[in-house]
């Protein structure tokens, strides 16, 4: 498969590229944070993005979406990074579409994230770092479920419409038979969910879930075999969050060519000096081969190819490494004054430290390639 966009998907980039710079660049970010804002994104952008056809890029066209692919939904994310647009697409649109495609629950949840009245979050994390164990237990209760535990850094929860959740109902926390995911209501089974701002600004909440009772409808897949479904809302995720790093830095090192252009010291710009054409150079080397990892790894999972997982494992670890280096070294070479709040490659930096962390670090995926490999 060749590493580049083809014409359709070239037009969805331009298309997603524009609307995106024009509704929700830096600025709104920013503006947002400034109004302490208690949702974390704009509804209103969000039903934009479904009068776009956006929010139905992964949904199928027998369900009235678009039947494209990661590669689309990438295109997308991509833009998103690049104007730090805070969006519940990756959540909703991507992982939870993902998760909820051939389940009773597609049908009554497909609808609402096509025309942009449904948000949807993930209750999959219950560390300081993301890891495989799940020790939320889901025990039988009568014809359903009592959910007991915690979950932590669920972006969206507090204004959710569908929260799914991975808990375990046979097993050691550390199996990978006996979880099984759940689609909770919150408005109606309420769990305790107390948001906190991230170090970005957007908002992800400590869930507790006390002995809350759910009927057996909630299961989505089967009980006890879910780490298939899990494991597919967790590719989606991945290869959407390394699409969007992507973005985070190509936006940043836009920023810092710009400025290297324009910026003069000792009577010419900084961007003259060769110490600094060298870095800009290796920075740009390095965010295409992550490029080139996003896309084998989006091309794999739509052509449903075994070899997918280890290549999301691949793009996800080294968008994180060189997005990474991207934001480190725009700061670097803005000086100081990239730090401050004047300047907006400050956000950069704190966006690309989420999403880095988000279903799993540069170091966990290293860590899970080798294993997979046999050290």
């Amino acid at each position: 498969m060749p590493l580049y966009l083809d014409d359709q998907q070239t037009m969805l980039r331009d298309t997603a590229r524009d609307f995106i710079a024009e509704h929700a660049p830096p600025s709104h970010l920013r503006a947002l944070r400034d109004a302490n804002d208690a949702t974390g994104f704009s509804r209103d952008l969000w039903k934009q993005f479904a009068d776009m056809g956006f929010t139905g890029i992964l949904i199928p066209e027998a369900q009235s979406g678009m039947g494209l692919g990661h590669v689309e939904a990438g295109v997308v994310l991509e833009e998103i990074g690049r104007n730090l647009s805070p969006s519940p697409f990756l959540t909703t649109a991507v992982a939870a579409v993902e998760a909820l495609r051939g389940t009773a629950h597609a049908d009554r949840y497909y609808p609402g994230i096509l025309a942009g009245d449904t948000i949807a979050a993930l209750a999959i994390d219950e560390r300081a770092k993301f890891g495989d164990g799940i020790s939320l237990t889901a025990q039988r209760s009568g014809n359903g479920f009592r959910l007991s535990g915690t979950k932590q850094f669920v972006a969206h929860a507090h204004v959710a419409d569908l929260i799914l959740v991975a808990a375990r109902t046979s097993g050691a926390e550390s199996d990978q038979d006996g979880v099984t995911l759940f689609a909770v209501d919150p408005k109606t089974a309420a769990p305790d969910i107390r948001p906190e701002r991230l170090a970005d600004s957007s908002l992800a909440s400590r869930i507790t879930f006390a002995d809350l009772q759910l009927d057996a409808d909630s299961v989505v897949g089967e009980v006890d075999n879910g780490r298939e479904v899990l494991n597919r809302l967790l590719a989606a995720g991945r290869s959407g969050a390394s699409a969007e790093l992507l973005g985070v830095g190509g936006g940043a090192m836009d920023l810092t060519v710009a400025y290297l252009k324009e910026r003069k010291q000792f009577g010419q710009t900084i961007g003259s000096f060769q110490a600094l054409q060298h870095r800009a150079a290796h920075l740009y080397a390095e965010m295409e081969v992550a490029r080139a990892a996003v896309l084998k790894a989006q091309q794999l999972l739509d052509a449903g190819s075994p070899n997918a997982s280890e290549a999301v494992a691949v793009a996800k670890a080294m968008t994180g490494l060189a997005t990474t280096l991207s934001v480190q070294e725009s700061i670097q070479m803005h000086g100081g004054i990239g730090m401050t709040d004047e300047y907006d490659v400050g956000f950069y930096m704190k966006r690309a430290r989420v999403l880095a962390e988000m279903f799993g670090d540069a170091n966990y995926h290293a860590d899970a390639l080798a294993r997979e490999n046999g050290y």
